[in-house]
């Protein structure tokens, strides 16, 4: 296995972190005010400017299931809100959209304060709702937990591209429970399903480091699984490919630790494997909810 992607993946959380957006904000209000002097603004202007977007940014990513290092390198924990997926348009479309008109008008045009506030605004609401959409999903994802199963930790997080059906997973000394819930369901429960933690599968590997970064970076959310002669480590925190077509399909970010076979794709290989213009509709479909 290439051991520099888990090395990325578990340092580049400070690029993101608190400690680098203070130590960056100034750097960079220094470096363009001195370039510009006054004719610009001021130094405390670029500091405003350059610290509204960086920790904006910062922020903003731990609303999504990879996570933020906040607390980097203090601390590797991932900060994550499971709210937003990674590259959710309805969020984005409306900034996007008011960008381009800024970019495109005149600097004299007295709507472009409008619009920007409109772009972030409608954001803004989008983020909201989908708080209140995680908010019924864990309800009820709760209740049906209570009923039969106790949780060690438990999250819930959207679907591609949506804030309307979620993927849920709660964490047992064993393994994990798995399920999916849209908001328009009728079901009162989650059907869950449960994948075997297989801990014991781990002391196969002779690089004990690779194991405990996998570790570290699923955050406790993972499973070891054996397919012939390859060892697999699945991070759970990204869903699975069309689970919610097939309750036992495999999971989105597997890494392959025995063999050593092609590991440079890793975060991307099975996002939208075996989607197609049907799984597309049964998507659409399982969104709208069933009884």
């Amino acid at each position: 296995m290439d051991g520099s992607i888990l090395k990325r993946a578990g340092t580049s959380g400070f690029t993101h972190s608190f400690l680098f957006g203070f130590l960056l904000t100034p750097l960079l209000a220094w470096i363009f005010h001195r370039g510009w002097g006054s004719t610009r603004g001021t130094f405390k202007f670029w500091l405003v400017f350059f610290g509204t977007q960086i920790f904006t940014h910062i922020i903003l990513d731990a609303f999504n299931a990879y996570g933020t290092g906040w607390f980097e390198p203090f601390s590797h924990y991932r900060v994550s809100f499971h709210t937003l997926f990674v590259a959710d348009p309805l969020f984005s479309i409306s900034i996007g959209v008011a960008t381009l008109v800024l970019i495109f008008s005149s600097r004299d045009d007295k709507n472009r304060t409008r619009w920007a506030l409109g772009g972030i605004f409608i954001s803004m609401f989008y983020l909201s709702y989908g708080l209140f959409n995680k908010y019924q999903v864990d309800g009820v994802s709760e209740k049906s937990l209570t009923e039969k199963i106790v949780p060690t930790q438990y999250f819930s997080t959207p679907t591609p591209f949506n804030t309307w059906l979620w993927f849920v997973v709660a964490n047992t000394d064993s393994g994990s429970y798995v399920g999916y819930r849209s908001v328009f369901d009728k079901k009162p429960i989650v059907d869950f399903q449960f994948f075997p933690r297989h801990d014991s599968l781990s002391y196969l590997v002779t690089d004990k480091n690779e194991v405990n970064r996998l570790k570290r970076f699923s955050q406790g959310y993972y499973t070891f699984e054996q397919k012939g002669d390859t060892l697999i480590f699945n991070d759970l925190r990204f869903g699975q490919m069309i689970g919610w077509k097939n309750p036992r399909a495999g999971f989105v970010f597997h890494y392959y630790l025995q063999p050593q076979l092609d590991n440079r794709l890793v975060l991307q290989r099975g996002r939208f494997a075996n989607w197609n213009w049907q799984t597309a509709n049964d998507f659409i479909m399982r969104i709208k909810g069933n009884e």
